[in-house]
């Protein structure tokens, strides 16, 4: 494929025009002939400009891709793809600036979710569809990135089982093997990854139109599930004519964004294979079951009065809505079930924010569309904080885990604690920067922790009064997509970039 030679951005700007076709479509069949015309229009002229870089850089002859440029690549891709991404949104809208359009696609792209319009009024179905095309192939793209470009950098999670340093290239240490070219290593990824994620974007779509749900709805929710992006093109899964049916079958496939053994093994971090082995998963399991069991039993330290068998419903149906909406914000997507009130009220909790906010710090698997700091970088810490725990016991003692625990427990746990701390620098440094331009300090730490963790639906789900981000000022706006640019990226990855040995030859 020789399209891939060609730099990722210029690659990744032409699957954007080409997508932008399909809304153009689906407008032109609901008679919105305006809408359509600015989606074809924004189609043509970036097909027409991607053929023309194409043609004018065709002439040389290029080497591959370097991991440096396609690292470099991605991060342009985030800041600069949704310029593109903003112009038929912001034609379409017509009665927006286009910096709100240009933070709708940012948060789009980076699955964040989070939005400036209401919805479902103020935005045709045709716009909704494109926002939750953008989120649908931010995920696709982060997906295939973790392997084809953040792996070989040991980074996005990969740190903590690899044995380079973050950020240094795979094949450092042996170049006189020849190792598979980079243009390569992504046609690879692409072809093995692509469809796995196609084919269960379309089974959450059949499934939840079987369900009852509108096709438009449906398939906005598949493709949010899947890029666990938490876009909605009405007011949330409780909106929706599935009900009960589609939270079940958004929650099954909600859980392949808590570890990549779902449906691979190049991230194996236990020598015994299975996914009830994966650390990861186990984890993540132990979250979705954990807290809402918790919640469930305050019911009664709480002394609250129940009659066991008047309400064995309602505390089902609190039940189920904690397993949900836990295992929703800790994959980072944002769904709230329609039980989540009936799950509040059993508690006896008010507005759960702190819960909802530290779920979406911890995060989803490495390698999934998932953000946040990951389950495998807390399972590294985890690790490391037990075996101190033993040593003040006995001080003299020798560890007995195995080679790939070892390598998790001693450099992996202390590579997850510089990043956690990267991350307590940024949420800080963001709380700041808002805190400056207006926010209070509440507000300002909930939006850092959603965009941070690319987790949109905070704004409204962690807060008693849900904010309003189209009153922000423009720099605020400005700060918030930087912010989930960086929460998608990871700083390790920023950093990764300014070191000197990914310039050297």
């Amino acid at each position: 494929m020789r399209i891939l030679s060609f730099p990722l951005i210029l690659v990744l700007t032409g699957v954007s025009a080409l997508s932008m076709f399909i809304p153009a479509i689906y407008a032109l069949v609901q008679d919105d002939h305006s809408v359509a015309r600015a989606f074809f229009y924004s189609g043509v002229l970036g097909l027409a400009l991607v053929l023309v870089v194409a043609l004018a850089m065709s002439g040389r002859k290029r080497s591959d891709n370097t991991d440096r440029e396609n690292l470099w690549s991605l991060c342009l891709a985030y800041i600069a793809l949704p310029l593109f991404m903003a112009v038929p949104f912001h034609d379409g809208l017509e009665n927006t600036s286009f910096l709100n359009a240009y933070f709708e696609m940012v948060s789009c792209l980076t699955t964040t979710g989070a939005t400036l319009f209401d919805v479902p009024g103020r935005l045709v179905d045709t716009l909704h569809l494109w926002r939750g095309m953008v989120g649908w192939m931010g995920g696709l793209l982060i997906w295939i990135a973790a392997s084809a470009v953040l792996a070989p950098l040991h980074l996005g999670g990969f740190e903590v089982t690899a044995t380079a340093e973050p950020g240094q290239s795979a094949g450092a240490r042996y170049d006189r093997f020849q190792r598979a070219s980079s243009a390569r290593r992504i046609r690879l990824i692409t072809t093995q990854l692509a469809p796995i994620y196609i084919s269960l974007t379309g089974a959450v779509w059949l499934l939840l139109v079987i369900a009852g749900d509108a096709p438009l709805v449906a398939v906005v929710h598949a493709m949010s599930t899947l890029a666990t992006s938490g876009i909605s093109p009405i007011a949330g899964v409780p909106e929706a004519q599935s009900g009960l049916v589609g939270e079940g079958i958004i929650f099954l496939f909600l859980l392949f964004a808590l570890s990549r053994l779902t449906f691979s093994s190049d991230t194996i971090t236990t020598v015994r294979p299975g996914l009830h082995n994966d650390p990861e998963f186990r984890l993540g399991m132990l979250l979705v079951i954990g807290v809402p069991v918790v919640l469930f039993i305050r019911h009664w330290l709480g002394a609250i009065e129940v009659n066991a068998f008047e309400n064995l419903g309602a505390a089902l149906a609190a039940l189920w809505g904690g397993m949900f909406t836990v295992l929703s914000f800790l994959s980072t997507t944002g769904f709230e079930s329609a039980a989540w009130s009936e799950a509040r009220g059993w508690s006896g909790l008010g507005t759960p924010g702190l819960i909802l906010l530290g779920l979406s710090l911890i995060g989803g698997g490495v390698a999934t569309t998932a953000g946040g700091v990951k389950l495998l970088r807390v399972y590294a810490l985890y690790l490391n904080g037990r075996r101190e725990m033993e040593r003040l016991v006995h001080p003299s003692s020798v560890g007995h885990s195995r080679g790939g625990s070892r390598r998790i427990r001693r450099q992996g746990a202390f590579i997850a604690w510089i990043f956690f701390m990267l991350f307590a620098l940024s949420l800080a440094l963001v709380a700041v920067c808002l805190a400056a331009l207006g926010q209070d300090f509440e507000s300002a730490i909930v939006l850092g922790i959603s965009a941070l963790s690319t987790t949109g639906p905070l704004v409204t789900a962690a807060v008693e009064t849900p904010l309003n981000l189209l009153e922000m000022e423009a720099g605020a706006k400005l700060v918030l997509c930087a912010a989930m640019v960086l929460g998608r990226l990871e700083t390790l990855a920023i950093i990764a970039l300014l070191n000197p040995g990914l310039w050297r030859d």
